[in-house]
């Protein structure tokens, strides 16, 4: 498996974990049965939780073009320095959007994305150009 691929699964496998932190907090919130049957829906998330749902919204949204771009890279085979460091450092500044957004650190959430959307785009170029 290439380091691609494999920052691909360690990616996939952060977003898997994501909704955790707020749904237990929406569980404490609310209590488990208004939770699990859907009765709290419209209870408004504030603060962190908020947050932290964003956060994963946004990592799911940035999860497919990730994806995409690694497994055509791979098909293509198209592996070198640059994609290899691209991806471990959109898997690290994924990481850091999530505990940058959850926390609330000012500007700590634009410039992890803008990090990871140019890790995405030297991939791009590495395939299109390269």
């Amino acid at each position: 498996m290439t380091t691609e691929l494999e920052m691909l699964a360690w990616v996939s496998g952060l977003t898997i974990f994501m909704w955790v932190p707020y749904i237990l907090a929406h569980i404490s919130n609310v209590g488990l049965m208004p939770a699990l049957t859907y009765e709290s829906d419209n209870t408004p998330l504030t603060g962190w939780v908020l947050r932290a749902k964003r956060a994963h919204y946004n990592a799911i949204e940035n999860l497919i073009p990730f994806a995409s771009l690694v497994i055509i890279a791979n098909l293509a085979n198209v592996t070198n320095e640059a994609t290899v460091s691209a991806a471990i450092a959109y898997f690290w500044l994924r990481l850091a959007h999530y505990l940058a957004y959850v926390s609330g650190l000012p500007f700590g959430r634009t410039l992890t994305f803008a990090g990871s959307w140019l890790a995405q785009l030297c991939i791009l170029y590495q395939v299109l150009v390269v």
